[in-house]
């Protein structure tokens, strides 16, 4: 019999606001429930309390030295950010973004998985068990925070504001290689290269010209540039045929939410914002926000977040505990045990105890 090698993992846990906490906490029980049945790693949770309540307290959405104290773990599980009192893009760039640039978080990869026995308004059974890869740009494009807002002062409405979209030649080449090596590993070796080069003649035009040139070093994947307008009527009404996508940073954001909508529901988008280096530490998050109508209600979905906990477990090594995961996910979808936004009754907390049993059961019938 051989050893079981085991780890120490090192979480900081980011519940952030809303449903965030909610889900985060199902998200937390499952990893220690994979924990508890393979016995193949233990973790250090270290929670912080970031967020929105933090920032009517501090006036920040996270210490002044959070991204240096985030530094030191494996790897960052976070909840999500977001609520009425607090401006949108203070509550984000304060946190979220504040986390994913000062640590060139710059590769963010969303799955999009078709579960069974989901409600959905489009597609049919047939989806069932088909997944595609989004891959966005998570540094620079759109959201790269580089403009500013001018003559205030001026009478009337007669304020400008410029924000300016930056690609840089490094950032588009290493996602889009990126996205060219996790296509390679897919059963349809397939990548289609998202653009709006038509209209954006600098920016997507250098997108454009960088997936060519790369594009030839994959003679065996098959590739299709494709304008972000087309790209969403083709995720519509040819979902079969997609298998990675690799974008820029605004169009992904967009995509992968309808992406998770076609699905059945944007509780069941996960994401990975990664350092492929490790040379920092990566965050997991699921990709909704934090639904301030149905915080504290008992019925947030919480699959989004427990699948970025098996991203998380992916990215550490923990391949075998990651499929134990993605496993129990579709057999509690395969037995309706879903919440309202997926056509379900379920609580949140009868999905967790649904996903810790057969956690328990799998863990019980591995060999010894």
């Amino acid at each position: 019999m051989s050893e079981v090698v085991k780890s120490d993992l090192r979480i900081a846990l980011i519940p952030g606001d809303g449903v965030g906490t909610e889900v985060a906490a199902v998200g937390q029980a499952v990893v220690e429930a994979v924990a508890a049945a393979t016995g193949s790693f233990t973790v250090e949770w270290t929670e912080f309390p970031w967020g929105c309540d933090f920032y009517e307290r501090t006036g920040r959405m996270m210490d002044a030295d959070g991204v240096e104290r985030l530094r030191s773990f494996d790897a960052i599980y976070f909840g999500a950010v977001g609520w009425p009192t607090v401006p949108d893009h203070t509550s984000l760039w304060g946190l979220r973004l504040e986390i994913c640039q000062g640590m060139d978080l710059w590769a963010n990869v969303r799955p999009v998985e078709f579960l069974p026995c989901v409600r959905r308004n489009f597609g049919d059974e047939s989806l069932v068990g088909h997944s595609w890869i989004l891959v966005r740009e998570n540094s620079e494009g759109e959201y790269s925070g580089v403009g500013g807002r001018n003559f205030a002062a001026r009478p009337g409405a007669g304020q400008v504001a410029v924000e300016s979209a930056m690609f840089t030649e490094v950032g588009c080449e290493r996602i889009i290689r990126f996205a060219f090596e996790l296509a390679l590993e897919r059963p349809v070796k397939r990548l289609i290269g998202v653009t709006k080069s038509n209209a954006q003649r600098y920016g997507m035009v250098l997108w454009d010209e960088i997936f060519e040139r790369v594009s030839a070093e994959y003679p065996t994947v098959e590739t299709e540039s494709c304008l972000v307008d087309a790209m969403a009527a083709k995720m519509v009404l040819d979902p079969e045929s997609l298998s990675v996508i690799v974008s820029s940073n605004l169009h992904g954001d967009v995509l992968s939410d309808l992406g998770s909508a076609l699905a059945g529901s944007l509780g069941l988008g996960y994401s990975a914002n990664l350092d492929p280096s490790m040379a920092a530490p990566s965050m997991f998050e699921p990709i909704h926000g934090s639904a301030p109508d149905i915080a504290g209600r008992g019925i947030a979905n919480p699959f989004g977040a427990i699948c970025s906990a098996g991203l998380m477990l992916r990215h550490l090594g923990h391949e075998r505990e990651a499929r134990m995961i993605e496993e129990a996910v579709v057999a509690t979808a395969a037995a309706s045990c879903l919440t309202p936004d997926l056509g379900g009754r379920a609580t949140t907390a009868e999905v967790q105890d649904a996903m810790l049993q057969t956690l328990a059961g799998a863990g019980a019938s591995r060999p010894a």
